[in-house]
């Protein structure tokens, strides 16, 4: 029981729309997406991300489908306006993308900003300002007409400075910042004062941009908040009415969802939620609950396992295992019963029928993931003790995907001797499944020989049976040796650990990739003394891995076209 009442927060007070039509309606059409990665969810993290890392995620939203993407606060940090500027002087903008900015309503800031993206052949300058009684109050000192006033003012010199650039294409995106907090009369009335000091028109469009900037109430009542404000933004047909929720309740996706049955056109958002306090509204998951329900979203999330490790990397902040979709243990059934009937699920699916698997909302191929750990991987079948016995008997320690796939590999064998696996079989099973690449397997490396420039290696290999000697190129060891392989093989993630302690320690060199053509990802390891040598039996030994299945697949298809 928490000791305060609870009669010391303010509800806030419903919306009287007693004609709503939001509820009978559904979702039939992707919204206009707006990534805020780069902007909300950067300045949500421990580090922020720096130039090299800004560009890869860049690349990443563009290549996942998003034609409109947030890239950053350029008049508050000389790192986002140097962003800014690249892109635009390299060409990083691909034609049908159009980057925003965001500044507050200050005039030296509206100016740095315009300054920023000068030159761009199109532009949103994203304009907000606080509107809700406790900011008003509180923070500016302002009744309202004050702050009417400081918003004609602010638009008005952001016109200015636009209109003497025609050489850019100019949005304005307008926010009442606390939106969800401020009474709808002055939310409405600081939007129509931004569309009229904007001047919109045919062919001068505007985006009012609603956001729960703190999550403060029910879903339905931003839907109703929503729709009051659809109704009479005008000239409606010349406004993008877009919402921003954050997850402060925890239904920022529900309210996205009900919002736009409310009359959205658009949603911003950060793949995996990430942003200030609680996040920002998840558009993956926003994205793929509509693919779910038969309305394909326009973005591509059909390896989202690469979408999540690139999102990893850029931010430093890991994916839920449970999250939505994308979580390495989502596709795992731990209950008994579960596993069944999804099993059943999987032997009754007509490959050219609705899904219907139990259990499973959504086909996990679609996303680039496997059936592989839809099996008994609960703690019966000793998935933690799994990776207790090869960490303290053998000095392992495999990243937690990796610990999902070999599970199931233990369960078959357990499945099949019917009996206790103990630390050494479970050793040895270890080794026959990632550490081999002797006889039998497609590529063996008998050795390697590293250039002095640590740039290229050359590889002494048989594969099928032919010994033959190969070269490659790369930053490294691990890029080299997938190059000399010419294989069209991704690495995901890359790990080297010592075995033991002392002088006789090996080093344990894990990878993560996946293979053109072969759905999801798997992993490969190498043993050595020497790190080098333990990095490119690694690489070997997931190619290797990864061509199996790639066969596997092959077969299943030829028997089941036959």
């Amino acid at each position: 029981m928490i000791a305060k009442p609870a009669t010391k927060y303010q509800p806030i007070a419903p919306v009287a729309l007693t004609d709503r039509t939001w509820p009978s309606r559904s979702i039939t059409q992707a919204p206009i997406w707006l990534s805020t990665d780069l902007r909300d969810g950067n300045q949500a993290l421990f580090e922020p991300m720096n130039g090299e890392r800004k560009m890869r995620l860049f690349q990443e939203l563009v290549r996942i489908g998003f034609k409109e993407i947030e890239v950053g606060f350029p008049a508050a940090s000389q790192t986002d306006f140097d962003f800014v500027r690249r892109l635009i002087d390299e060409d990083q903008v691909p034609a049908d993308v159009t980057i925003m900015v965001m500044t507050q309503s200050r005039p030296d800031l509206i100016e740095r900003t315009v300054e920023a993206v000068r030159g761009a052949p199109r532009a949103i300058v994203h304009l907000y300002n606080a509107t809700a009684p406790a900011w008003r109050r509180i923070v500016f000192g302002m009744n309202v007409t004050q702050v009417m006033e400081f918003i004609d003012q602010n638009v008005s010199h952001l016109k200015r400075l636009t209109d003497a650039e025609p050489g850019t294409e100019w949005t304005l995106q307008y926010s009442p910042e606390t939106f969800s907090a401020t009474e709808l009369e002055v939310s409405l009335r600081a939007c129509q004062t931004a569309i009229q000091a904007w001047g919109v028109g045919p062919g001068r469009r505007i985006i009012i941009n609603l956001p729960t900037t703190v999550e403060n109430a029910t879903p339905n009542v931003f839907a109703d908040q929503i729709e009051w404000m659809h109704r009479r933004l005008a000239p409606r047909e010349h406004v993008v009415l877009s919402v921003h929720p954050h997850n402060d309740r925890g239904t920022g996706v529900a309210a996205a969802e009900l919002a736009m049955m409310a009359g959205a056109d658009r949603v911003e958002g950060c793949l995996f939620g990430n942003g200030e306090r609680c996040g920002n509204v998840d558009i993956v998951t926003l994205a793929l609950n509509m693919y779910t329900q038969g309305v394909h979203p326009g973005l591509d999330f059909s390896d989202i396992t690469a979408v999540a490790r690139v999102a990893e990397e850029c931010t430093a902040l890991p994916v839920h295992p449970r999250h939505p979709y994308a979580g390495d243990l989502v596709f795992t059934a731990f209950s008994g019963s579960h596993q069944d009937a999804i099993k059943k699920g999987f032997a009754a699916q007509d490959p050219n029928a609705l899904w219907e698997v139990p259990y499973l909302p959504i086909d996990p191929a679609d996303l680039g993931r496997t059936y592989d750990s839809v099996i008994r991987v609960n703690s019966q079948s000793g998935k933690g003790g799994i990776a207790f016995l090869l960490e303290r008997e053998h000095g392992v320690v495999m990243p937690r995907r990796m610990q999902v796939e070999f599970s199931a590999v233990v369960q078959r064998q357990t499945d099949a001797s019917e009996g206790e696996m103990t630390g050494d079989a479970l050793w040895s099973l270890f080794q026959a499944t990632y550490l081999a690449t002797g006889p039998g397997a497609a590529i063996v490396c008998h050795g390697h020989k590293l250039a002095d420039d640590g740039q290229g290696i050359e590889l002494d290999v048989s594969i099928d049976g032919t010994r033959q000697t190969l070269q490659g190129q790369g930053n490294g060891p691990i890029a080299a040796t997938v190059d000399a392989l010419g294989l069209p093989l991704r690495v995901d993630h890359y790990e080297e650990r010592a075995t033991g302690t002392g002088a006789n320690a090996q080093a344990l060199a894990i990878v993560e990739a996946a293979l053109e053509g072969v759905a999801g990802s798997t992993f490969g390891a190498g043993a050595s003394h020497n790190i080098v040598t333990a990095s490119v039996q690694a690489i070997v030994s997931v190619a290797n891995r990864l061509a199996q299945r790639r066969g596997e697949g092959t077969r299943a298809a030829t028997t089941a076209a036959a």
